[in-house]
């Protein structure tokens, strides 16, 4: 009985580090896909506060992109928003394009608050389907993901972020 409870065992322990194996392996695989895919603006479509469509098709032309993923209740996210106002004029030559997960009528009140809804390059756009996270490899907020004129990668910074090392990584291109 001892043997055959032996064999159990070590049948189970092989199966359970066989599987952990098998998870790490396509964790490694999913991100390396993932950075893979966001080398250069993916195609994405998501709904704007006013009820129409943005997609990467819209995007300008020769214009550096900013992507910033946050939350309304987030405190980071507020602070970061805070600094995109105050140094909006520095920004006027970037389509900034701000992504929450939120409902459009709380992505609304977050881009009144801060008084950012009447510019023609910045956009509020509401991700019903939660897929942006995976579709551009982030899982913190606020996350900036920066590109340049040619809709290459620049950075992908998590958390909040002083507009120098911004402006830093949109002259360096």
């Amino acid at each position: 009985m001892k043997r055959f409870l032996k064999i159990v065992l070590s049948i189970i322990f092989t199966c359970f580090i066989c599987f952990l194996s098998y998870l790490i392996i396509t964790k490694i695989n999913r991100k390396k896909e993932a950075a893979e895919n966001i080398k250069t603006i993916p195609k994405f479509s998501y709904k704007n506060v006013n009820g129409g469509f943005f997609n990467n098709q819209d995007i300008k032309i020769n214009t550096p992109t900013l992507f910033i993923y946050f939350n309304t209740e987030c405190e980071y996210c507020n602070e970061e928003t805070k600094i995109i106002k105050e140094n909006r004029e520095k920004l006027n030559n970037v389509e900034i394009i701000f992504v929450s997960f939120e409902q459009p009528e709380l992505t609304k009140k977050f881009a009144i608050k801060h008084q950012l809804n009447s510019y023609d390059n910045i956009h509020f756009l509401c991700d019903h389907k939660v897929t942006f996270a995976t579709t551009f490899d982030v899982n913190s907020l606020p996350c900036i993901v920066l590109y340049d004129k040619d809709q290459k990668l620049l950075a992908k910074i998590k958390g909040q972020t002083k507009i120098e090392i911004l402006l830093k990584k949109l002259t360096s291109e």
